[in-house]
């Protein structure tokens, strides 16, 4: 440690040449976020890609934090709205997945306050037990709006009784890396087209040093992110980092997807059905809706599959099906050496979460946290890929959460689904939870106890008993306080504009100068 009044040493060593290899979302979120904290004068930022290389296009569906992501890169939200199609989402409707015939609501935000210092989750679980017939998505805003299709900005509503609703986007891909490559374009960065056909590595450590282009162009750098989606042309073939497979945890491997011209009564948030082999999503858009069935190879065929989403769409296809094959898991690390893994090269958890973005973002967030010099000290990179780590793994588990529990057993696939193997973290969380409603949180995570209680009870998972220091609070308090907060959440909704008549409004205000 220097002492006080030690000036401390400048670095020399810092990187002066950071090369992004790919472009798409992972690419030029990359892009974005490095030069909102990095001047173009100290490090040059570089995004190699080529047109020859089509885009996967997953990724339409975002969850809260990506609000937040668009406010620290100065990005105005009812702007990006406008440009990339996008629509609000207050949460996930899940169908079928208890059983056929049922339905639950994963809502962002809050569920609730505390009463008499008590958790509010054992308060509503001593109420049931009394026989009180409330559903727990009545304390929730989101939830509530959704249902009734009303949508508005909670920083609209301070201290309301919508006030701790969250929200997130549902962005048209066609868009999305467009809009990034643009901001990160006028912040400075360089783009390059080529298609990467060699890879050099230094003969003393291994760290990449050189990119060869099919036309011989040569690209050096000093720190290379690897956005080359699943082949994973720098961190997995580069290096040799190996993939960890999670097929085992999560069965499905393929997905179909396709747009039809339907937009009309945009409800607010994403839709994913449990079909016979997979499951299949709804994510309404301003121009169009998108549609998808994920499923497992070894219970169904892409031309079943195929066949399937098409009887799901309303409206007619604005394009063709595509389909998409992809690999549950991630590489054993993410940064290896003075290469860094984002997106699909880092790994992948299927779209039922909407967390593909996310992950990516995060991962961008603690390059950042841990910035190196071109030494790129042990320190930082251990550090680095143990939080990677954990939130791949707390994503993984939260998503196996939705099969597992599963009661149906009327396809091969969700039989196979409810003998699925569970992690240790998963299987300690459940009975954690089993045992008296108590949540286990690690450090910084995702998923937060609102979301785990909301999956647990629409599954069918409920606590053995309430927690018993809720019988040191008076239950008559206890139940006129859920009383009322029910009441003011459906009160204040019902006074809240459609979600499509909000989205007018943008447009509305946009065209006479106006922010809303």
């Amino acid at each position: 440690m220097s002492a006080p009044g030690t000036q401390l040493p400048a670095a020399p060593d810092a990187l002066q040449r950071i090369v992004i290899v790919g472009g798409g979302t992972a690419g030029w979120l990359a892009a974005a976020m490095l030069t909102r904290q990095i001047k173009p004068a100290q490090c040059r930022i570089e995004v190699v890609e080529s047109e020859q290389l089509g885009r996967i296009g997953l990724g339409e569906s975002t969850i809260p934090p990506f609000v937040g992501l668009l406010k620290s890169l100065g990005i105005d939200e009812q702007d990006f709205i406008r440009k990339t199609g996008a629509t609000y989402k207050l949460g996930i409707r899940f169908v079928d997945w208890k059983q056929k015939n049922s339905q639950y609501f994963h809502p962002f935000g809050v569920i609730g306050a505390r009463i008499d210092s008590q958790d509010f989750y054992q308060c509503w679980l001593k109420a049931r037990h009394l026989g009180h017939p409330w559903e727990l998505q009545e304390f929730s805003p989101c939830a509530v709006m959704a249902a009734q299709g009303r949508f508005l900005p909670p920083n609209q509503a301070y201290h309301s009784p919508i006030a701790g609703a969250g929200y997130a986007l549902h962005v048209d891909a066609r868009y999305l890396a467009d809009y990034f490559r643009h901001y990160a374009e006028a912040a400075g960065v360089q783009r390059t087209e080529g298609l990467v056909s060699q890879v050099t590595t230094a003969n003393d450590d291994g760290r990449i040093e050189t990119l060869i282009l099919a036309d011989g162009r040569e690209i050096s750098g000093d720190f290379f992110i690897d956005c080359t989606g699943f082949k994973s042309l720098l961190l997995g073939k580069t290096l040799g980092v190996a993939w960890q497979d999670w097929s085992h945890l999560l069965p499905c491997d393929r997905a179909v997807a396709v747009k039809s011209d339907h937009h009309h009564n945009i409800p607010p948030f994403t839709q994913a059905t449990a079909r016979e082999s997979g499951w299949s999503w709804q994510i309404p858009l301003q121009q169009n809706t998108g549609y998808g069935y994920v499923y497992s190879s070894q219970f169904c065929s892409d031309e079943k599959a195929r066949r399937q989403l098409l009887k799901l769409i309303d409206g007619s296809p604005v394009n063709e099906v595509k389909t998409i094959p992809f690999a549950t898991g991630c590489h054993d690390v993410l940064w290896q050496k003075n290469c860094l893994a984002l997106g699909l090269a880092a790994g992948f958890i299927e779209p039922l979460e909407s967390t593909a973005i996310h992950l990516i973002a995060r991962g961008m967030d603690f390059f950042l946290r841990y910035y190196p010099d071109k030494h790129c000290k042990p320190a930082l990179i251990a550090e680095y890929n143990r939080r990677m780590r954990n939130d791949f793994e707390e994503v993984r588990d939260f998503v196996l959460l939705h099969y597992c529990t599963t009661q149906r057993d009327d396809s091969p696939f969700w039989q196979h689904c409810r003998n699925l193997p569970l992690p240790d973290s998963l299987q300690a969380r459940m009975e954690l939870f089993k045992a008296s409603g108590a949540m286990r949180e690690g450090l910084d995570e995702l998923f937060r106890q609102h979301s785990w209680q909301s999956i647990f009870e629409g599954m069918g998972l409920r606590p053995d008993h309430y927690c018993a220091r809720v019988d040191n609070s008076d239950f008559e308090q206890i139940r006129t306080t859920l009383t009322n907060a029910r009441q003011a959440i459906a009160a204040m909704v019902n006074t809240l504009p459609s979600h499509d008549a909000f989205l007018a409004g943008l447009h509305k205000s946009a065209a006479n100068g106006k922010s809303v």
